[in-house]
């Protein structure tokens, strides 16, 4: 009885063992079959250190193909603490070379991790403080391959360009915007090591390329963005104002050309530039009082709903219009007399648009307010941008009705002045405002996305655009904008003095000036806007002082579009304080002692005693007294 208890015991005892025996191989086959590779791969993310390498931002283009973003090659410091032999030897030297607090450094390279990169104390050093470091031969101490972001053209296009930070992601401007594109995927360089960080031999080292990140390609034309960075940048420097701002667009299609705004900033540096100008893009965040120029807006709606014929129509200036036992006065003492409506706009008759405002009645007026897109924002795709302020239909009086007829009592932004400008002579489309024409695959150069044309809406006919932009030319050759007034080109456009208030009372003294203008007037290929915010030094009428900028900018952007000049031009009306334009003689074949001019200054250049060349051409016409070139041989 006992032997059989006995035996049952061990047959119960061999059975475990066996049990367990086969357990534990069973385990270890399983180990060495099933998960051999995951634990391979444990053992592998244990022993790798992994060296990071910076992938490249993707290039942002003109539409010209000019790099306006680009990448240098740099390096980086990484550190594998348990390789230090002497903390306090490399945080001295580590300090001292990359000018930062020894502290702080040695704090970093003790910790107890497996590598450490070194930031922002050791990002994107120069090329001499890495040959320093790589001198010292700092056991546990490497350089790797980074990316620094950089802008060519220094402050060109700044506050709409943006910046990137420390680790390449985009913090402001189209960087920060289109970062999903422009941003790479970061690769690295990995390294089997011990727990004390000493390389494992019979192991290779493994590479995982970096990707760069995609192209982008703006609307923005270089020569014009160029071009208008100049303007703006003399404006500021001559009249001290507080800001000017400027936007070049393409009114057929809403391709921005130019962006520009001063007081600027260099994006290769924006730590060194107040806060308040690297966060403000002007203009598509600025809001103030449009003035005379959102007249545009006005006269359209007047013609839209043939509340007047502007050739046959009549209206008498006598200086001012009670509206709400309140005078609103003309900028002309005493007014403008009898005028048909075309000269309304001409002369800029505040009184003349309360009237138009009157016929339009409150409701049809604080429609086209809103259907030309005032008080909602254009859709541009640049960050940052506002949307005005609107009264609400509620508070939308006889006398808000009257004053936002000439641009006052509302408050717009410069983006949304000029896609309603432009769909004034654009046969009346409102347009979505656009900077990114398309984005490119970095290394088959296919595009992956493609921007295009959007219509918000019909806002006037095609008809009614056509009269627009006869208005419009008025203005320039006839009107308050002839000094915007270009030899040859048909040139439309509309003034603005706006005076601006602070906490709801108009501040004496204290203007933004503003010149809207687009060319031709026959086919509109640019328009043109700018404003200057309280200019120190000269008269604060828009006219005098934003018109010849806008004239500038329209003169040459016109050249590089291609644009060539037109016929049926409506011929200036020059006043005592204009300087007229004289046809250029022929002097070719002239001896050089007959050779005179009472309107021109005549400059030789070259021997001999023939003319054999002259600039400006036979027949070009140019202000009075100005020089022509004469070449000899």
């Amino acid at each position: 009885m006992i032997f059989n208890q006995m035996r049952k015991k061990l047959i119960l005892i061999r059975f475990i063992l066996f049990s367990l025996l086969v357990a534990v191989f069973g385990k270890l086959a399983y180990s060495q079959t099933i998960l051999n590779s995951n634990l391979q791969k444990l053992a592998n993310d244990l022993w790798e250190r992994s060296f990071p390498i910076e992938a490249p931002r993707g290039i942002i283009y003109d539409r010209n193909g000019i790099a306006l973003a680009i990448n240098l090659p740099v390096m980086s410091v990484v550190v594998i603490p348990f390789q230090l032999e002497d903390p306090e030897y490399v945080a001295t030297h580590l300090a001292r070379i990359l000018k930062a607090n020894k502290d702080k450094i040695k704090e970093k390279i003790t910790k107890r991790v497996s590598i450490v990169r070194l930031q922002p104390e050791g990002r994107q050093i120069s090329i001499e403080q890495a040959d320093e470091i790589a001198s010292l031969n700092m056991k546990g101490v490497y350089l790797v391959q980074d990316s620094l972001r950089y802008y060519p053209y220094g402050e060109l296009m700044a506050a709409t360009m943006g910046f990137v930070g420390i680790d390449n992601q985009g913090l402001a401007g189209l960087e920060a915007s289109y970062d999903k594109y422009l941003r790479g995927k970061n690769g690295s360089l990995n390294y089997k090591m011990d727990a004390k960080g000493n390389l494992l031999k019979g192991y290779e080292s493994r590479f995982v390329a970096p990707v760069s990140g995609m192209s982008v390609v703006l609307t923005i034309d270089y020569h014009i963005q160029a071009l208008v960075e100049r303007e703006l940048k003399n404006a500021y420097i001559k009249y001290q104002p507080e800001s000017c701002l400027a936007i070049a667009m393409n009114p057929k299609t809403g391709e921005i050309l130019a962006l520009a705004s001063q007081p600027s900033f260099d994006p290769n540096d924006y730590q060194s530039a107040p806060q308040e100008i690297y966060n403000r893009n002007l203009p598509v965040w600025m809001n103030y009082e449009p003035g005379s120029t959102f007249k545009v807006v006005t006269f359209a709606a007047g013609i839209e709903e043939k509340v007047f014929d502007m050739y046959k129509d009549t209206y008498y200036d006598r200086g001012f219009e009670i509206v709400g036992g309140k005078a609103i006065k003309s900028w002309k003492k005493g007014g403008h007399g009898l005028q048909t409506f075309l000269q309304v706009i001409q002369n800029s008759s505040n009184p003349g648009f309360v009237e138009i405002s009157r016929r339009l009645g409150n409701d049809r007026m604080y429609e086209y307010i809103k259907r030309f897109g005032f008080g909602e924002r254009t859709g541009i795709d640049i960050v940052g941008e506002s949307k005005g302020i609107v009264f609400s239909k509620e508070k939308f009086g006889p006398l808000e009705q009257a004053t936002s007829s000439f641009g006052q009592g509302i408050s717009v932004t410069p983006i949304q002045l000029v896609t309603a400008f432009s769909a004034t002579i654009n046969g009346g489309e409102l347009l979505q405002p656009y900077v990114l024409e398309s984005v490119i695959h970095p290394t088959t150069h296919d595009i992956v996305y493609s921007n295009k044309k959007t219509v918000r809406r019909q806002v006037i006919s095609k008809e009614t655009s056509d009269q627009m932009r006869i208005a419009l030319e008025h203005v320039v050759s006839l009107g308050t904008g002839r000094n915007s007034f270009i030899d040859g080109y048909r040139v439309g456009g509309k003034t603005g003095t706006a005076q601006k208030a602070k906490d709801g009372v108009y501040l004496q003294g204290n203007y933004i000036l503003s010149f809207i203008g687009g060319a031709p007037m026959n086919d509109p290929g640019i328009v043109v806007y700018v404003a200057i915010d309280n200019p120190k030094t000269s008269i604060q009428y828009g006219g005098t002082v934003v018109a010849p900028i806008v004239r500038n900018i329209l003169t040459e952007s016109l050249s590089i579009l291609g644009i060539g000049k037109q016929q049926g031009q409506i011929e200036k009306n020059y006043t005592w304080m204009d300087t007229k334009l004289f046809e250029v003689p022929n002097f070719i074949g002239m001896e050089k002692s007959k050779v005179k001019s009472r309107n021109f200054k005549i400059v030789f250049v070259g021997e001999g005693n023939v003319v054999i060349d002259q600039v400006p051409k036979v027949g070009e016409r140019q202000e009075q007294y100005k020089e022509v070139i004469v070449m000899l041989g």
